[in-house]
């Protein structure tokens, strides 16, 4: 892959349409992407409409791309179109539980970040939003999803308009461990963070937020335990809603 290591999130897009046929190709490719037990636990929602697009802002914060960007695509662990199947085929289904909403995510998340370095590779830009479970209930409700399918990623989609600076990255040794887990000692949290937290813009991100260290950033502004509770209860009840739980 020519763009893997320039790759950056777009936010930002150009007055410029993504036809049917060039995203009807990504996703058909992307479909070839690995599943379990080649089942395809997955959909994909695309919402191109602009009242649509004004009706999901809220779920997602109203961050400014889910309206400017051209396409939304919301990805869905979906174990209803396979239960569906079996209860037309004389085959007892069993896919409504915990277990099985972990594979359609996996599935579904997959088949995302596949169809992601595809788009990316004929020159579309686009952006991850982590808030599609925050508040799935309210993509829910908006999307229509019925039982057994449940919103894990959403991506706003077009072509560029704008090159922001990459982002930083850990390195390697930060994520990769041989034979067994080794754990992280202070020692190994001070190297492998070292040139992160020296970043101008993360001190600058200290600065602005009155805090001591880059961690206090997020734990006490960007991702507060707080919040993450609040919002597991609210990802649990969309659970039950959709029939997982």
């Amino acid at each position: 892959m020519k763009t893997i290591n320039t790759r950056r999130s777009i936010r930002k897009y150009a007055d410029r349409p993504v036809d049917d046929a060039l995203l009807n190709c990504l996703l058909s490719e992307a479909m070839r992407t690995q599943t379990m037990g080649n089942l395809q636990l997955y959909s994909v929602v695309v919402t191109r409409d602009a009242e649509m697009k004004k009706k999901l802002a809220p779920a997602h914060f109203n961050q400014p791309m889910v309206e400017g960007a051209p396409v939304v695509l919301t990805f869905c662990a979906d174990t209803r179109r396979t239960t569906l199947w079996c209860d037309n085929r004389n085959a007892t289904p069993g896919y409504d539980n915990f277990l099985s909403f972990i594979n359609a995510s996996t599935d579904a998340l997959l088949f995302t970040q596949t169809f992601c370095n595809l788009a990316e590779e004929e020159g579309l830009g686009l952006c991850f939003l982590g808030t599609t479970v925050y508040q799935p209930l309210e993509i829910i409700r908006t999307l229509g999803l019925p039982r057994l399918v449940m919103p894990v990623a959403t991506i706003t989609l077009g072509w560029p308009d704008e090159c922001p600076p990459l982002t930083d990255r850990l390195p390697l040794e930060a994520v990769m461990h041989a034979e067994r887990y080794r754990d992280y000692t202070p020692a190994d949290i001070d190297r492998l963070y070292a040139e992160k937290e020296a970043l101008e813009e993360n001190r600058e991100f200290c600065r602005i937020n009155n805090k001591e260290t880059l961690a206090q950033v997020f734990t006490d502004c960007r991702y507060t335990k707080k919040d993450n509770m609040a919002m597991s209860e609210g990802m649990m009840e969309a659970l039950r809603h959709q029939g997982f739980m």
